[in-house]
C-alpha cells in the first residue's frame, strides 16, 4: 500500500473583528494575532522527491493572510455576510487554499486556526 505524506506549514496574521449577536465582550471590536496551520496530503512525490515545496504552501497561505492582515474582518467578504468567528475564518482559509493548491498529487487536508495560544479550531472536509 503506498504511503501518504502530510506536509504542514505555519503562518500568521493580525486582524480585528466583532462577533455579531454574541452575548458577551466579543460583541465589541477586538483583535487577535492569529496563527494558521495548513496541512497538505501528498499521495506521490515529484521528480525532486517532494510532495510539494513548502514554499508553495507558505506562499498560498500568506497570500490569503495578507488579504486579512491588519484589517477589520467584518468589512471583508465573506465576513460582511457571515460572522468572522474562528470557525468561519478557518473554513475560509481552507476553501481558498483548496482553490489555490489542490491537484492530482496534493490536497489540502485541514486548516487549524489559533485565536490564542490556548484556543484553536481545526477545519477539514471529508472526501466524498
Amino acid at each position: 500500500m503506498p504511503g501518504i505524506y502530510t506536509l504542514k506549514v505555519l503562518t500568521e496574521f493580525a486582524s480585528a473583528h466583532t462577533l455579531r449577536d454574541y452575548p458577551g465582550a466579543c460583541a465589541r471590536m477586538h483583535g487577535h494575532n492569529w496563527k494558521v496551520e495548513v496541512e497538505v496530503k501528498a499521495r506521490a512525490l515529484d521528480n525532486v522527491g517532494m510532495g510539494v515545496d513548502f514554499k508553495v504552501i507558505k506562499t498560498a497561505a500568506r497570500d490569503i493572510g495578507d488579504r486579512l492582515d491588519h484589517r477589520y474582518l467584518n468589512e471583508i467578504q465573506p465576513f460582511t455576510e457571515i460572522n468572522p468567528t474562528a470557525e468561519n475564518i478557518a473554513a475560509y482559509f481552507y476553501r481558498e487554499l483548496v482553490s489555490a493548491l489542490n491537484n492530482e498529487r496534493i490536497q489540502v487536508s485541514s486548516v487549524t486556526l489559533w485565536e490564542t495560544d490556548r484556543a484553536c479550531v481545526r477545519y477539514a472536509e471529508e472526501a466524498v
